[in-house]
């Protein structure tokens, strides 16, 4: 596995994250330490978690795993800024919500500090300046060694850096959007701002929950074991995806895959961990055999006309003004 420097930072980090929302949800214990332990084997040494997934028990089972590994070795992100508890101030990016998870984070995970901390969403009720302040502090403290964000707008992003910028703040180096074949919004903004000012970028859902692994089939119910094919999981219905496009381009993607000798999986997890501008794309796992199968989107790359094939596939029509400056300008 290679690795990359995760924006202009000189931290290095595995071009595949393990996320770890399955760890308690999908994978027990026992099965989420195989794992761990195979993906460092791998050459992986990047992590993703929350505190809040499966009620803090994904950084619990992280931890128990962790503790008995080199710390220097592994790179540990994870977020904060969605209800941990009852309480008014049980949420959100203020500075009290941030300094109480960031305590019971260390706690689960059984370490001293976390790698790359990341507030999980925008906060439109909490001053920004009350959040850098509150991350910046942390750096300070030796809590966390980096600052990143989850789920920004670009000028939410760009005011971040800035406001860091002004105050000598600790700023945001690590971004993680939603981006896959079926989410290719951050191409509009994002990714290029992201590459202009040296931020990192860790894409999540790169297989759209599951939707990118060729089991979802035109004119066929989703199996009854996948997330779509259960009730629980509120972001992966059927309705929210299917659409004659999304069968179009899966059926391009299986092509590929098969021509390849290749999993639809892998194809669209190599699709994203080759974009510029990415630094690692996240994926999880409920079982070691898909964990292995994963792996198997790294070490090779899909020729230009098959990535055009699958942008083609896949593009969406650009929203105004993005239509008009596309008409009459080029990249360069």
């Amino acid at each position: 596995m290679q690795y990359r420097y995760m924006g202009r930072t000189g931290l290095k980090v595995s071009e595949l994250c393990l996320g770890t929302q399955t760890f308690g949800w999908g994978a027990d214990e026992p099965t989420a330490h195989r794992m761990a332990s195979r993906f460092m084997d791998a050459g992986g040494n990047f992590f993703d978690t929350s505190n809040i997934y499966n009620e803090g028990q994904s950084e619990t089972i992280l931890g128990s795993w962790l503790k008995d590994q080199d710390r220097a070795q592994v790179v540990i992100a994870s977020k904060v800024f969605f209800p941990a508890g009852k309480g008014p101030n049980d949420t959100g990016l203020t500075r009290k919500h941030i300094f109480h998870q960031i305590d019971a984070s260390l706690r689960r995970l059984q370490t001293d500090y976390i790698d790359i901390y990341q507030t999980h969403c925008w906060d439109a009720s909490t001053p920004l300046e009350e959040t850098l302040r509150a991350m910046d502090d942390l750096v300070t403290m030796g809590k966390i060694r980096y600052v990143g964000a989850s789920n920004y707008t670009p000028s939410q992003l760009m005011r971040s850096l800035m406001l860091s910028e002004k105050h000598d703040w600790a700023r945001m180096d690590c971004l993680q959007p939603e981006y896959s074949l079926l989410v290719r919004s951050p191409e509009w903004e994002l990714l290029p701002l992201c590459q202009e000012q040296g931020v990192g970028v860790i894409a999540w859902s790169p297989l759209a929950g599951g939707w990118l692994t060729g089991k979802y089939r035109r004119n066929q119910p989703p199996p009854s074991d996948s997330r779509a094919g259960r009730a629980d999981r509120w972001d992966d219905l059927p309705e929210q995806r299917e659409t004659e496009q999304y069968w179009d381009m899966v059926d391009v993607l299986v092509a590929i895959a098969e021509a390849r000798s290749k999993t639809p999986a892998q194809v669209a997890l190599n699709w994203v961990l080759n974009k510029p501008g990415v630094t690692a794309p996240i994926f999880g796992a409920r079982t070691p055999e898909q964990l292995e199968q994963n792996l198997g989107c790294a070490g090779w790359s899909l020729s230009p006309e098959e990535v055009a094939q699958l942008d083609a596939a896949s593009a969406i029509p650009l929203p105004s003004p993005y239509n008009f400056i596309a008409r009459y300008t080029r990249t360069r």
